[in-house]
């Protein structure tokens, strides 16, 4: 059991596990989500930590076929830049490998933004916490678990 399921139960919300065989290769960890678990993957969201004026890190969580708006994020909490954090920094404040970043359960609580596309769903699936493993919820659930806010962040 991860971080990210025992985070799920501890909120009481309604989510579903589901396993698939993760094959070493493949070119996105979210898209080959989306093809094994037969979803759209508008419905399969990727977490990607954020460095903000290379001080701050923050998550984004947005859809596997999109692509994430460094200009938005950065706009959205006033700083002045946003790049991918570097992955040893990744690792040592969510605990998790990347590929398998899930947005709870996370050993450092991160300010996190949510790509406003995940509301038109009634169901989205985001990672449970290792590579082969997604946890399907509500949007608004993982909104509050997370404490996140809603935003246009892909583009």
């Amino acid at each position: 059991m991860t971080p990210a399921i025992i985070s799920a139960r501890k909120a009481r919300i309604n989510f579903i596990v589901h396993h698939y065989e993760h094959v070493s290769g493949h070119i996105s960890y979210g898209l080959e989500a989306a093809e094994k678990l037969a979803v759209a993957p508008e419905r399969v969201l990727k977490t990607l930590v954020v460095s903000l004026d290379a001080k701050q890190l923050v998550v984004a969580i947005l859809p596997v076929n999109s692509m994430l708006s460094m200009k938005r994020v950065a706009k959205a909490y006033g700083a002045r830049r946003a790049e991918m954090a570097d992955k040893f920094e990744v690792q040592r404040s969510t605990g998790y490998v990347l590929g398998g970043v899930s947005p709870l359960g996370q050993k450092k609580r991160l300010d996190t933004l949510i790509d406003d596309s995940a509301q038109q769903h009634t169901t989205i699936f985001v990672s449970g916490g290792r590579r082969g493993l997604e946890i399907e919820l509500n949007a608004l659930d993982l909104q509050a678990i997370t404490q996140a806010s809603f935003a246009p962040i892909s583009q």
